[in-house]
């Protein structure tokens, strides 16, 4: 057992009392049986849909209580944060309910949704940079120039109460619990998750639940962190979990999942629209890629059969224009949308033929492209950029033969159809 957090485990009172402050906010959103995932994990999985909170996610637990423990005084100086998203909308969302003037900083590149949204809860926004980094610093000057307090994503200990509540709902409504699944951004959620289970268990006789987190493995400084026993910085890459994208752990957060979370694993960006794709077709749920981790970590095998697992689908904003997107790449991740390049003779009747011998094999022909000018073409030949649905893996393997067959040299395109 690793020495406990700077600050003190908040006790199972202190959570309840944070749950009724919440509840006068939040919408209670409800957990629903996954068949289709029992399968791949071998036990009971029970969806938290926390993507159909107020806001759309999870960021108004955290962000409610931590203006609830605000003096007179602070709220009559307004807060201020810097979000590209949940977390602007969650303080937009708790200053308007409780009375407090909130300037948010979101850099120019937010999404227009987001972006209306957090006008639309009624705080002031300011549009600032190229990214949440560069949107905190000017909050963070913002807040020291004209005494308004700063609200932090996740590294403060109120905000971890706050999140702790969604802990508890899931201990109350799935109580055969034995595993929660959280996805980890800077890990204020999963701090408070784990706090709450800590204190079911230990104060109010709760079960020994276990709790795994999740990362995008494109931005994931918990697992070498967590390794070396100290904060170390990653050079984060761009991913579709735009949402839980951080490069260093939290100061207080890291010290809360040292010693309450049992793991943490990462996920790959197929893994991740796979995920997505899956909970449109067979729960109808609308999942944001940082929400969608839980579920990426169990179809890649991330995570253990322990007994009834409990993933956080932690909130559903994402922009239609980009779920466009990350649907094509989940198709492709899937092998249901199959990209490839022929060379062909430049002769009459070659398309025909192709498109015969794929009629053959029952795949669908999305787009064509037909050039003779791509570069490194022989002068007698042509090129033929297919776009096929087809209907999974060994599906994808029969078309390729099919067309080998025939003499032709199909080359597999798998460029990303989403580039984040």
């Amino acid at each position: 057992m690793t020495e406990p957090p700077t600050a003190a485990l908040p006790t199972l009172a202190t959570l309840e009392a944070a749950r009724e402050i919440v509840r006068k906010v939040i919408t209670p959103t409800p957990v629903d049986s996954a068949r289709f995932l029992e399968a791949r994990l071998g036990a009971p999985v029970m969806l938290k849909c926390e993507n159909m909170q107020r806001t759309g996610s999870y960021k108004i637990r955290g962000a409610t209580y931590r203006l609830s423990q605000l003096t007179e005084a602070q709220r009559a100086n307004g807060v201020v944060a810097a979000s590209a998203g949940n977390h602007a909308q969650g303080v937009a969302y708790a200053a308007r309910e409780l009375g407090i003037a909130a300037r948010i900083f979101m850099p120019v590149t937010v999404p227009l949704p987001k972006l209306e949204a957090t006008q639309n809860y009624g705080a002031e926004i300011e549009l600032i940079g190229d990214n949440v980094a560069d949107a905190l610093e000017a909050a963070t000057a913002y807040a020291a120039e004209m005494g308004a307090e700063l609200i932090h994503p996740y590294d403060h200990p109120d905000i971890i109460t706050g999140q702790a509540t969604l802990g508890l709902d899931v201990l109350d409504q799935v109580p055969d619990a034995d595993l929660i699944v959280v996805p980890i951004g800077g890990g204020g959620l999963i701090s408070g998750v784990a706090a709450a289970v800590r204190a079911r268990r230990e104060e109010g006789g709760g079960r020994d639940v276990r709790v795994i987190g999740v990362q995008a493995e494109h931005s994931a400084p918990f697992p070498p962190s967590l390794s070396a026993g100290r904060r170390i910085p990653v050079n984060a890459r761009p991913t579709i979990a735009d949402g839980i994208a951080v490069a260093t752990p939290g100061e207080l957060t890291f010290e809360y999942v040292r010693e309450l979370v049992d793991d943490v694993v990462t996920v790959t960006e197929d893994d991740i629209a796979r995920a997505i794709l899956l909970l449109i077709e067979r729960a109808k749920l609308v999942v944001e890629p940082a929400g969608a981790t839980p579920v990426a970590a169990i179809l890649a095998g991330k995570i253990p059969t322990i007994g009834t697992t409990v993933p956080v689908l932690t909130g559903g904003n994402i922009d239609p224009l980009m779920l466009e997107k990350v649907i094509a790449y989940g198709l492709t991740a899937s092998d249901r949308y199959l990209k490839m390049v022929i060379s062909l003779t430049d002769v009459p009747g070659e398309l025909a033929r192709i498109s015969g011998i794929l009629a053959e094999v029952n795949a669908n022909v999305i787009e064509v492209l037909h050039t003779r000018h791509n570069k490194g073409l022989q002068i007698t030949h042509v090129e033929l950029e297919m776009s096929v649905e087809t209907r999974g893996s060994e599906h994808v393997q029969r078309v390729l033969e099919a067309l080998r067959r025939a003499g032709y040299r199909p080359r597999v395109r798998r460029d990303e159809v989403f580039t984040p």
